[in-house]
């Protein structure tokens, strides 16, 4: 039997598919501009950076050295490019500097009448007035060196004369030709120590021969390196003897000179007391290490040289070579949620010359990293020592690639929270 459709129902019917029909087709139609949309929001997006695990070298110090400290007078000890001072006792008190003050003569009369490189200076005439000079100090019992009335000697020559066997009296004829009268030269001699920081050194004449000329041990360290720093001085005060045609054979009055790495710089006696005024040289890798040094108030120049030799030798092992990095040391390490890895290695190794137990120190700065290709630059490590400091570059092992299209469309939200932290830089 045949039952014929009740046309209210058809329309029902009809109805229903058209319904079902263009909701399909909207869901699909929504899936396809929404999923462009975002297919689009996802390749374009910025990938998260990947932050550095980094390791943190630990410090490195040896053990503190020894020495043999003298048991007496004021002295100080300190390297050219260190810190503060190595060994010191009463480093602040003042004491007679005797002949060391014809340093401070030097360097003031070399500040004004400068030697260039392999030349002797000026030429200086001396004169009955010299002679004088000479007899004046030879009766005041200070040392001399031989003048001829009608010679000529050059600024070095003269130089030599008042440094290596300490003449007095060519530090007054020095003073007399730089400035008209010794006067002259204290009144510049106590501008340039104002103008080196020296504020515990007095100068009173040119030779020395005078005890209101003081200074502190800790002053004359001062002294020493900036004598080291003027290359004529340099010179002359690691000579042990010259000849001068008009003077003859002139010895250096520093008899430690060539011993125990001594090369420098100035004896100094008293009535009372001996005092030297001293620079050594070591070998410590491939680096020089110049210590300076002054011990005062020695009883005579033999305990003097005894004690001075006796301390430089526990000095020197004191130095030694630390090499906290090395190339290629791997610093801090990379991992990306796509799964690229790499390492932040050293670009070169580093190593540094301390002093006894100061500790070396490795600080390590690693940027985070998004995309970098092997070889770049991703931050710093600084090897540090007291004030002295080496910054070497931290570069990438391997490259960190972008995640392509299927990691960036199956991780929207590793690629929303890095959208969100870039807005919020």
């Amino acid at each position: 039997m045949t039952t014929t459709p009740d046309p209210a129902e058809r329309k029902r019917v009809y109805r229903r598919r058209r319904i079902a029909v263009f909701g399909t087709l909207g869901v699909v139609l929504a899936l396809v501009v929404g999923g462009g949309v975002y297919t689009a929001n996802a390749l374009g997006a910025a990938v998260p950076a990947a932050s550095p695990v980094v390791e943190q070298p630990e410090p490195l110090a040896a053990p503190a050295q020894a020495l043999d400290l003298p048991g007496f007078g004021g002295y100080a000890v300190g390297a050219v490019g260190f810190d503060g001072l190595l060994a010191a006792g009463e480093p602040d008190r003042p004491m007679a500097t005797a002949s060391i003050t014809k340093v401070i003569t030097a360097l003031t009369i070399l500040q004004d009448h400068p030697i260039p490189a392999g030349e002797g200076g000026p030429d200086i005439e001396y004169t009955e007035a010299d002679i004088d000079i000479y007899w004046d100090m030879i009766a005041q019992n200070g040392s001399v060196a031989p003048v001829e009335a009608g010679s000529t000697l050059s600024l070095k020559e003269s130089l030599e004369a008042m440094l290596l066997p300490s003449g007095n009296n060519y530090a007054i004829s020095l003073a007399n030709w730089a400035y008209g009268s010794e006067a002259g030269l204290v009144t510049a001699a106590t501008t340039w120590l104002a103008d080196h920081g020296l504020a515990n050194t007095r100068i009173a004449d040119s030779s020395g021969l005078s005890m209101d000329n003081i200074s502190t041990p800790a002053d004359l360290v001062q002294l020493g390196e900036l004598a080291l720093a003027e290359p004529t001085l340099a010179e002359i005060v690691s000579t042990k003897s010259v000849d001068i045609p008009e003077l003859g054979k002139l010895d250096n009055s520093n008899k430690l000179l060539g011993t125990h790495g001594v090369d420098g710089i100035k004896t100094g006696t008293t009535d009372d007391a001996a005092n030297l005024l001293f620079s050594a040289d070591y070998a410590v890798g491939e680096q020089t290490v110049t210590v300076v040094g002054v011990l005062l108030g020695a009883e005579n120049h033999a305990v003097l040289r005894e004690a001075v030799a006796t301390l430089l030798d526990s000095v020197a092992p004191g130095f030694h070579e630390v090499a906290p990095l090395e190339a290629g040391q791997e610093l801090a390490s990379y991992e990306t949620p796509w799964g690229d890895t790499a390492k932040a290695r050293a670009a070169d190794g580093a190593s540094l010359v301390v002093w006894s137990d100061t500790p070396v120190e490795v600080e390590v700065h690693a940027k985070p990293v998004t995309v970098a290709a092997e070889g770049a630059d991703v931050g710093t490590a600084v090897v540090r020592s007291g004030d002295r400091e080496i910054t070497v570059p931290l570069v990438l092992d391997a490259e960190i690639d972008d995640p392509g299209t299927w990691w960036r469309l199956a991780n929207p939200d590793g690629l929303a929270q890095s959208t969100a932290q870039s807005g919020s830089e």
